[in-house]
């Protein structure tokens, strides 16, 4: 029983000391995650467990796009980027679409991987 509560711990102490940058970035895997869960539910025809994922990743959208600061010009971009992704997760989710999905994950996976190096670039920097 001390495994858990360690683990929880744990887990409570780096959300709780990280930076942005990492709090970010810890969004972005967990929208890769649950993006990779709801398409293993839809390969294995579980509609509850790829619906229930799929809204997972939409709330970390919705998250991702209410805490954009407008008065940057990139910003915006973002926005847009995060309004195509959760269209097409409505999408995916109407139709349990794989492809959707795949499509979606992709995306995640290259915002991740971005996020990843420009943290890297200004660790460099600084």
């Amino acid at each position: 029983m001390a495994m858990p509560n360690a683990y929880t711990q744990y887990n409570i102490n780096k959300i709780m000391t990280a930076s942005p940058a990492e709090l970010t970035l810890m969004l972005y895997d967990g929208a890769i995650k649950f993006c990779n869960i709801a398409i293993l539910g839809i390969e294995k025809k579980d509609i509850e467990k790829a619906h229930t994922n799929i809204v997972k990743v939409q709330k970390i959208i919705d998250y991702l796009r209410d805490t954009l600061d407008m008065k940057y010009s990139v910003a915006q971009d973002f926005d847009r980027m995060y309004e195509y992704l959760q269209k097409r997760l409505v999408l995916a989710n109407l139709k349990k679409d794989l492809d959707i999905l795949n499509e979606v994950n992709e995306h995640l996976h290259s915002i991740r991987d971005t996020w990843k190096e420009v943290m890297r670039l200004n660790k460099e920097k600084a």
